[in-house]
């Protein structure tokens, strides 16, 4: 049997890029129990309330939904349970020292498959406010409204 290779999405976090200036994003694998896996590749999971941290120099990711497996039996898994991030430890200090110095937050941004194993897009996040989110939003509307126009013009 081949091995998967490329990307495969399950899951992304819209809100979080409305929500948050993006500053930096990471790769990184994630501790999961046998149905978490076989729930993720039936494309199912949550990351609109989840966000990360760091404990005693290890990253773990706290609040994602990844729903019980159907077929699973009495071993199945929590869906709300706190998981573990794997990255190098110069990465965990790096975030870590970003997110006490200068109040970032850490976001989940996507949740894929990435040559057969299970890795989730972690971004450093600085919260927007409102008036960003209506500036964001009015700019979106403006450009979408200019690529209609040229559109109906080269007609």
């Amino acid at each position: 049997m081949p091995r998967e290779t490329g990307r495969k999405v399950i899951a992304q976090n819209k809100r979080a890029r409305h929500d948050f200036h993006i500053e930096d994003t990471y790769e990184a694998g994630i501790v999961l129990q046998g149905t978490e896996v076989k729930s993720l590749r039936a494309g199912r999971a949550s990351l609109t309330d989840g966000y990360a941290t760091i404990k005693d120099g290890e990253a773990w990711l706290i609040n994602v939904h990844i729903p019980e497996y159907t077929m699973g039996t009495w071993t199945n898994h929590a869906a709300r349970r706190t998981r573990k991030l794997l990255l190098h430890r110069k990465e965990i200090d790096k975030l870590l020292a970003k997110t006490k110095k200068s109040g970032l937050t850490i976001v989940p941004l996507a949740l894929y498959f990435k040559d057969g194993k299970a890795k989730i897009e972690i971004g450093l996040g600085r919260g927007k406010k409102d008036w960003d989110k209506r500036h964001a939003l009015a700019e979106k509307q403006a450009k979408r409204e200019m690529a209609r126009m040229l559109r109906h013009r080269h007609r």
